[in-house]
């Protein structure tokens, strides 16, 4: 994992949609006045007649992205996660999950790690959200060289997809020659004491966490699942039966989200404990993403504590 280099998946996403728009000319991009913030602006330097800002109209945004994928083009359509999820979350439903039309929603500025714009615009209930959908496919990526492959992957695949992308700069957790497969996590490390599924930013603090382990004699596994939804059941039972201690950890609440799926493929397969680290079914707070990640324990000194006890 390399420490030195930090990148936000939100710039990842935005510089891989310029790319893509250079081979495929299907390609439109909308925003609902966020371009800057959700790096959409890079695609719409380059293409200004394939990018079209809604405004403060995430509802409009997200029909007009229907309307496009019924003539076939291939919407990407972003805002922030509280907006994009949340305010039209009717609109995903009938107009993109029930017709399974082929709209791409990648949603920024995810969990508490927003920071001090607070509870209001900190989303923590949208990958619930999302996979509860029929015909949606939902991602939570790690990192810069991951988030590129997703957003190459999902313009090939035909269908719903949700994406969610975060704020914060996170350290470079694979090597660019890592391959990814939808709907397949990637195990780091084999350790037996625990297993620390983790998604999104958490990624690399399970893998920091498990690093400081293995200095005191701990043997963790990572697994990170950047596919919530169709969700890697095999690899979750494998962990489950290999190792003494199931964990997961997700900047998003423990209700409905990356901790829930675990345990519902779990109780199905092969019935184990899990313990959930994430948020407990509250609101989050204005601050410092740092801060506010290590006041609810989301980091890798959170990891080592439940670990430990």
């Amino acid at each position: 994992m390399n420490l030195d280099v930090k990148i936000a998946t939100r710039e990842s996403y935005g510089e891989k949609l310029a790319e893509l728009g250079e081979k495929n000319n299907k390609i439109v991009v909308l925003d609902a006045d966020l371009a800057e913030a959700t790096k959409t602006s890079v695609f719409k330097k380059k293409f200004p007649e394939r990018f079209f800002d809604m405004g403060i109209a995430e509802q409009d945004m997200i029909a007009t992205a229907a309307g496009m994928a019924t003539c076939g083009m291939i919407p990407f359509a972003s805002t922030f996660a509280v907006f994009a999820a949340g305010r039209a979350y009717d609109q995903i439903r009938n107009s993109i999950c029930y017709p399974k039309l082929n709209v791409k929603i990648c949603a920024t500025h995810a969990g508490i790690s927003v920071g001090e714009d607070g509870a209001t615009h900190q989303m923590l209930e949208d990958l619930g959200l999302m996979r509860g959908l029929p015909n949606m496919t939902v991602l939570s990526v790690s990192d810069d060289i991951q988030t590129k492959w997703a957003i190459e992957e999902i313009a090939k695949l035909e269908g719903p997809v949700y994406v969610r992308l975060g704020r914060l700069k996170s350290p470079i957790v694979y090597d660019k020659d890592q391959q990814f497969e939808l709907g397949k996590g990637v195990q780091i490390g084999d350790g037996t004491d625990a297993t620390v599924i983790a998604t999104g930013l958490m990624v690399s603090e399970a893998v920091l966490a498990k690093e400081e382990l293995e200095k005191e004699g701990i043997h963790i596994r990572v697994v990170d699942i950047h596919t919530i939804k169709p969700i890697d059941k095999e690899l979750i039972v494998k962990c489950a039966k290999e190792t003494k201690r199931i964990i997961t950890i997700e900047d998003h609440s423990i209700i409905g989200g990356l901790g829930s799926a675990v345990c519902e493929v779990l109780a199905d397969e092969y019935p184990t404990k899990v313990t959930r680290l994430g948020m407990k079914d509250t609101f989050g707070k204005s601050g410092k993403a740092e801060k506010l990640l290590e006041f609810f324990g989301l980091t890798k000194d959170g990891i080592i504590k439940e670990i430990k006890k």
